[in-house]
């Protein structure tokens, strides 16, 4: 069973400006949460309780909104407000929070290296708030676990774009093992249509071993 998940958060979420001048971009608001709670949430229904964020330089909006606010919480306790509360609540009631500070932006890799103490030794997810992925089943990372138990291997999920947007993305090329299964063979970071091996396009749910 993998127990923890990796979200790395410190980035500056330059495509998102100017509405991330301010704000993180992982807590930009889709209806009524931010990104980042809807990516907690899926970590923590794939039995991943353990969530350890890599934050860096202007991200305490990020670990503030996983914690308690006594304040907040005195004052809408017993009105019709409070029931505004009750999904977060849930989170910080099923969920272990830990953080460790990413001192320069080097990338992804250097990220996921930098939360190596928080990890330890073990199979991990990692999770990319800034990709939102919806869907009425069982969400991306609990089918990525199931995977995983029959393979105990890494693993990434990938989606179908159209080959004009191929140079966006890292593109997998791989054996087909079944409708919804591929074995990697390579794997090419942002490639130019004719260059692209397949249409298949990496998002951000991984489970590293």
């Amino acid at each position: 069973m993998i127990r923890k998940c990796l979200f790395p958060v410190a980035g500056y979420g330059t495509r998102f400006l100017p509405a991330t001048k301010s704000m993180p971009k992982e807590m930009l608001p889709v209806v009524n949460k931010p990104l980042v709670q809807y990516g907690v949430e899926e970590a923590i229904e794939a039995g991943m309780k353990n969530c350890a964020m890599v934050t860096g330089r202007g991200k305490r909006a990020i670990t503030d909104h996983f914690d308690i606010s006594y304040e907040l919480e005195h004052q809408i306790s017993g009105s019709p407000k409070e029931v505004y509360l009750e999904s977060i609540r849930s989170v910080l009631n099923e969920g272990i929070f830990t953080q460790v500070r990413q001192r320069e932006m080097k990338g992804l890799g250097h990220a996921i290296l930098t939360g190596e103490a928080l990890i330890g030794d073990e199979a991990f997810g990692v999770l990319l708030s800034d990709d939102l992925c919806l869907n009425d089943g069982p969400g991306v990372l609990s089918q990525m676990t199931e995977l995983y138990s029959e393979f105990q291997c890494s693993i990434v999920a990938i989606q179908e774009v159209p080959e004009d947007e191929v140079h966006k993305y890292g593109v997998i090329a791989g054996e087909q093992l079944r409708d919804d299964l591929f074995r990697v063979t390579d794997m090419v970071e942002k490639p130019s249509p004719e260059d692209a091996p397949s249409n298949l396009a990496i998002i951000g749910r991984y489970i590293l071993t």
